[in-house]
C-alpha cells in the first residue's frame, strides 16, 4: 500500500504540470527518436535504437512514479491544522542547542522539499524528529554526525 502525502495546492499543481510535460512533450519526443533510429537499418547493431528504447523506458518509469504519487496526494487545508504542535505544513522556528543557531523551516512533502527556500521534508531525519512536538519541547534528532538537540521556539502556518 502506498503512503498518502499531503501537498499545498501549489505543490500539487507543480506535480501535475511535470506529469503533463512528460506525457505531452517528452513521450512524443522519445517515440520520434525510436522511429528515427529504427529507420537507420539493422536493429541488432543499432546503438542509437537501443539508447532511444532505454530512454523511453526510463521516461515511462518516471511517468508511472509521478502518477502513483499523484494518486496518493491530498491537498491539506492549512487553516484546519492545529498550531499547538508540529505537523505537515507547519512553519517551525527551532534553536540548535549545541551551537545556539536559530533556523526556520516549513515541513512539506518530499517532492516539495527545497532547503534553499526553507522547506524540509517530513520524511527527513529533522522533519521526523520535529513532528508532534510543541513549543518549548526539545527534539533530540539523530543526524549523520551525531545527535542534535533542537528546541521548538515557535510554530505557525505561514
Amino acid at each position: 500500500m502506498s503512503k498518502i502525502s499531503y501537498y499545498t495546492a501549489e505543490g500539487l499543481k507543480k506535480l501535475r504540470d511535470e506529469l503533463n510535460q512528460l506525457k505531452d512533450v517528452e513521450r512524443p519526443k522519445a517515440s520520434e527518436a525510436i522511429a528515427e533510429a529504427r529507420d537507420k537499418g539493422d536493429l541488432s547493431e543499432n546503438a542509437e535504437y537501443d539508447a532511444a528504447k532505454e530512454a523511453q523506458g526510463m521516461l515511462e518509469m518516471q511517468i508511472a512514479k509521478l502518477e502513483e504519487t499523484l494518486s496518493n496526494a491530498r491537498i491539506i487545508d492549512e487553516s484546519q491544522l492545529d498550531d499547538s504542535k508540529v505537523l505537515v505544513h507547519s512553519t517551525v522556528k527551532i534553536k540548535n542547542q549545541n551551537n545556539g543557531a536559530e533556523m526556520t523551516y516549513k515541513l512539506v512533502a518530499q517532492s516539495e522539499a527545497d532547503l534553499n527556500s526553507g522547506k524540509i521534508s517530513v520524511d527527513s531525519p529533522i522533519g521526523k524528529g520535529l513532528l508532534g512536538k510543541e513549543v518549548g519541547d526539545v527534539a533530540e534528532i539523530e543526524v549523520p554526525n551525531g545527535t542534535v538537540k533542537f528546541e521548538i521556539k515557535n510554530i505557525s502556518r505561514k
